[in-house]
């Protein structure tokens, strides 16, 4: 470690000198054909860039450059057609200088990733975020918000502290307090490539592919979305999503909410792999997949960054299955509002009785493990089959667990389970079937 910091240190004052004297970090092409030699060569920064797989043509799309230094890449994504935001945590005069010479468009602007939102900036198909992540004292949060502002796929090229050559090796990540790497106070951390792997996935990225590691420098590709077309295998069936923390079905984007999806699958030795979640546009990896008995299943996958306040379909499919049944929930939706959205009702479809799904109560249901709510409502069809029907608690949909043949009276028995977490106190309750909604009926939970 001493011999490798002497040597970095060697090189890094070589490097400063050389800027110094060029005042230039990226070579620039200028229209007339003339060069302004930098310490990056025009070459070695056409190779850095090769390592990723962004398309040649990007007419029409959004993309930001963090770090934009001299803005070598961000003049380059301009060339391909795209609308560019570059940023940087201290203004560089050489960007501003090298924007007017090449006659450039890109916006520039002066933002710390760390603090960085979509409410500053707004979102983008492509990130770059290259040659950053170690000089943050918090790299986690910043690939977290480089999550937030990605709707498509993000690029990341980050120091590491080993030549990538096993991806099986634990995760870690070396602490500079001072000047260990390379004798500059602004490198932080040193992560090994399988700690950056980890990074991007924990970050939100469903998918993440290593390109390359040159000169300690990894090449990481990050996807927002899955891969591939649902398949004709019968899909999975979830019986209740809830927060896994909470217990509940409060989601915020503000806090790093995990979501609970138990399910039924008669697939065996499901793996974090097999499983394909989908919380509105955004996919998300699991992190844990368990079997829960019989044909039962429970599945954590952090809650995407990048989701505005609303409502969302959560769905799943396994290998090459198609989608499950949706479940929505609500991601920074107050009370109030969910309550709301408990419709007045249409059409002939009714509630004519509530009770607790094991003790039979009426009108009270039981919270805590394993509680679950029956409904007898009239107005659903005769062939109705739980895919079709969700109880709407407090605005938030329950999948059906259970729904029976209409009895002598046309009384169709609706079953729900219930998230763990719900505290006690009165609800209001629909019943959904396609597009009709009971009116809301009140009952309490104790």
């Amino acid at each position: 470690m001493e011999a490798r910091n002497q040597a970095y240190t060697a090189e890094t004052q070589k490097q400063i000198g050389e800027l110094a004297r060029l005042g230039w970090y990226h070579s620039l092409e200028l229209p007339d054909g003339q060069i302004i030699p930098g310490l990056q060569t025009l070459d070695q920064l056409r190779l850095r860039l090769a390592q990723f797989p962004i398309p040649a043509d990007l007419t029409g799309k959004r993309v930001l450059d963090i770090g934009a230094w001299d803005g070598w890449f961000s003049f380059e994504m301009e060339k391909r057609g795209a609308k560019v935001l570059a940023v940087d945590s201290a203004e560089h005069t050489q960007f501003r200088v090298a924007r007017e010479l090449l006659g450039s468009k890109v916006d520039y602007q002066i933002a710390d990733i760390c603090r960085l939102t979509p409410k500053d900036v707004g979102r983008f198909d492509i990130v770059l975020f290259f040659g950053v992540l170690y000089h943050v004292k918090h790299p986690m949060l910043a690939l977290e918000n480089v999550c937030d502002l990605t709707t498509d796929m993000a690029f990341v090229e980050s120091f590491v502290s080993d030549d990538g050559s096993d991806l099986t090796a634990p995760p870690v990540m070396e602490f500079y307090e001072t000047t260990e790497l390379r004798g500059q106070f602004d490198n932080w951390v040193g992560p090994n490539t399988s700690c950056l792997l980890a990074f991007c996935r924990a970050a939100g990225f469903v998918r993440v592919q290593l390109h390359s590691v040159m000169s300690c420098r990894a090449h990481v590709s990050c996807f927002r979305k899955w891969v591939g077309a649902p398949g004709t295998e019968i899909a999975p069936y979830i019986t209740c999503v809830e927060n896994s923390v909470s217990l509940d079905h409060a989601f915020s984007s503000r806090t790093d909410d995990y979501v609970s999806m138990w399910f039924k699958s008669g697939q065996e030795q499901l793996t974090c792999d097999d499983l394909f979640p989908q919380i509105g546009p955004y996919g998300s990896r699991p992190v844990i997949v368990h079997a829960t008995g019989g044909d039962g299943w429970h599945a954590n996958c952090k809650l995407p960054p990048g989701l505005d306040p609303g409502w969302y379909d959560t769905r799943l499919r396994i290998r090459d299955s198609g989608f499950s049944n949706p479940v929505r929930i609500g991601v920074d939706v107050p009370e109030s509002e969910r309550r709301n959205r408990n419709a007045a009702g249409s059409g002939d479809l009714r509630i004519r009785l509530v009770t607790d799904g094991r003790t039979w109560e009426r009108y009270r249901v039981h919270v805590g493990m394993d509680s679950c709510i029956s409904l007898w409502a009239s107005g659903l069809p005769d062939d109705c089959d739980r895919s079709q029907v969700r109880v709407r608690m407090n605005g938030t949909d329950m999948p059906a667990v259970f729904v029976s043949s209409p009895n002598q009276e046309g009384a169709t028995q609706v079953n729900a389970l219930l998230p763990y977490g719900l505290q006690p106190g009165p609800v209001s309750i629909v019943l959904v079937s396609g597009d009709g909604e009971s009116p809301a009926v009140e009952a309490e939970l104790v």
